[in-house]
């Protein structure tokens, strides 16, 4: 399996930021221009991108956030993209703007036959899950809201439905850099069967080592970019 690095944008308010633990009161703001910010991580050499709209993911309104999309778009980047989008509508403006990836979170959970509907609509190549767990269970609604679901029992439902790809974040890790959950990241890769890309707390060049021992399919860098903790160039190569 190929391992693949994915700089994070993180946009609320149509700016670039980091939350910690998903909690929108822990909020650090990086870039007032996210395309920037995106077209320096591509000129280090990276072909993805995982964007991700916070404040639809929060339920709020995201023009801002829709608008910086469009502009990381028009660079030709590879973008995996999640946050908000709960209905097969949303899904499929996303796909129509350029987003090669549909990152879906809560619906996952909330309505699961849109994930499956999707998967047969635009192929499994773009739709991911994205399953965020605290102590093993499914975070939903901007991680507000504990589904009660446990995690691997969610990617095998969506393995079902033909899903591929899921992203996996440890909400108790998420912008702390305390590293990444590996064993239980390695734990739902392994029992699901899915490609399986980590998620929180990514803080050294031995985290992301470590991501790609555990045979992950691969791992989303973000304040240890921001705050210069990894180098990006030294992670592709």
């Amino acid at each position: 399996m190929s391992f693949t690095i994915y700089p994070a944008i993180d946009l609320r308010g149509g700016k670039v930021v980091r939350l910690k633990e998903g909690d929108p009161a822990r909020m650090t703001a990086y870039s007032d221009d996210p395309a920037e910010m995106a077209r320096k991580w591509l000129g280090m050499g990276a072909e993805w991108l995982h964007v991700v709209n916070l404040d639809g993911a929060f339920g709020e309104s995201d023009n801002a956030n829709v608008s910086a999309l469009k502009e990381i778009l028009k660079l030709g980047a590879k973008v995996q993209f999640g946050g908000g989008m709960r209905s097969l509508d949303a899904i499929e403006s996303a796909l129509e703007m350029g987003v090669s990836r549909a990152i879906l979170g809560t619906i996952a959970v909330e309505n699961p036959q849109i994930v499956a509907e999707a998967i047969r609509k635009f192929g499994a190549e773009k739709i991911a899950a994205g399953i965020d767990a605290r102590d093993g269970l499914v975070r939903t609604r901007g991680w507000k809201d504990n589904s009660g679901v446990a995690a691997l029992d969610l990617a095998n439902q969506m393995r079902g439905f033909g899903l591929r790809t899921v992203i996996f974040t440890d909400v108790s890790r998420d912008g702390l850099g305390s590293g990444l959950n590996i064993p239980s990241t390695r734990e739902l890769s392994e029992r699901s069967g899915l490609d399986v890309i980590a998620s929180g707390g990514v803080h050294t060049i031995d985290d992301v080592i470590a991501a790609r021992e555990a045979n992950l399919a691969g791992a989303i860098i973000g304040r240890a970019l921001y705050e210069g903790t990894i180098d990006l160039g030294e992670a592709l190569r």
